[in-house]
């Protein structure tokens, strides 16, 4: 059963985390199951329920043409566009969300190609990580990939380091995060590329403590969390391969320290979708089809502007 967007900020008032927010930060640890997601996922299903109502649900995603109510800011989420950005449709929107391989290769050409996109689209403010294809946004990466023997990533292992040292300086026209955070309209965003290791490409760590010490940089307080890869559970299941890739670290720090009010990743094209646990709601906007062909529209969602000022 889907839940109207109504149901889901309904869900989000309840005083899940009040308590525990009171108490203080909430420490995290590396679970027990973290090497082996598919097998973490089944455990806490059969034991806990936790990947199934009444603890979660898929999410209509809101029509383009749907008003913005008064009061609110609306936010156009987008993930995994490989540099295929003419035929994608942008709708109406505030702040405009990218959760990374926005490239194929990161290379320097791609990744002008991709800001020249970014300066015709009309949103107040852009806001792009990294994806693993960034291979260029990963200096420890490139650094390993130009000493082999052989070529990987041909075109990217022929680039000196001069032309991509300072490649997120291309990016001119949107606001780049990468463990870092920004504030805008009042919501706080953190931003982060990583993700547990998937197939010898870019921002690639070990699943456990590694990752682990990614996601306790992401402030308490954050408003929006937007990683490239998904936490275990939330729209990460790969059916060709019949396996889970999310993070359970990631799903740990999400749930039970942070709890945003929205997580927007991609990653895994399959998952394209949206999901909530009644305190967060869980975008995988990836564009491209497992196929990558560009088909899966931008996901629109609208957040009462805070009432904070600082």
């Amino acid at each position: 059963m889907a839940f109207t967007l109504s149901e889901i900020m309904a869900a989000r008032r309840q005083q899940q985390s009040q308590a525990q927010r009171a108490a203080g930060r909430v420490a995290v640890e590396v679970d027990e199951y973290s090497t082996n997601p598919t097998q973490a996922f089944t455990f806490y299903n059969i034991n806990q329920g936790r990947f199934q109502p009444p603890h979660v649900h898929m999410v209509d995603p809101l029509p383009h043409d749907t008003p913005k109510p008064p009061g609110y800011t609306r936010f156009v989420c987008i993930s995994d566009t490989h540099s295929r950005t003419d035929a994608i449709q942008m709708p109406y929107g505030d702040v405009f969300i990218h959760a990374g391989d926005f490239t194929e290769l990161g290379l320097p050409s791609e990744v002008k190609k991709f800001n020249d996109w970014l300066g015709t689209l009309p949103y107040d403010i852009k806001i792009v990580i990294a994806g693993n294809h960034e291979l260029t946004f990963d200096q420890e990466f490139m650094a390993d990939l130009i000493k082999q023997d052989f070529y990987y990533f041909p075109s990217a292992s022929k680039l000196k380091p001069e032309n991509y040292e300072n490649v997120q300086s291309l990016l001119t026209n949107c606001i780049y995060l990468q463990d870092s955070e920004v504030t805008v309209r009042g919501f706080r965003i953190y931003g982060s590329p990583w993700q547990p290791w998937y197939y010898g490409w870019g921002f690639n760590l070990p699943r456990g403590q590694a990752l682990l010490d990614k996601w306790n940089q992401i402030p308490d307080s954050t408003d929006i969390l937007v990683t490239h890869c998904p936490p275990l559970g939330f729209l990460d299941w790969v059916p060709k391969k019949m396996q889970r890739v999310g993070c359970m670290e990631l799903l740990n720090t999400v749930q039970r320290r942070v709890q945003p009010k929205l997580h927007v990743f991609g990653h895994i094209h399959e998952g394209y979708g949206m999901m909530t646990d009644g305190t967060t709601t869980f975008v995988n906007a990836s564009a491209c089809t497992v196929n990558f062909q560009p088909m899966n529209p931008p996901i629109v969602f609208d957040l009462p502007n805070p009432t904070r000022t600082t």
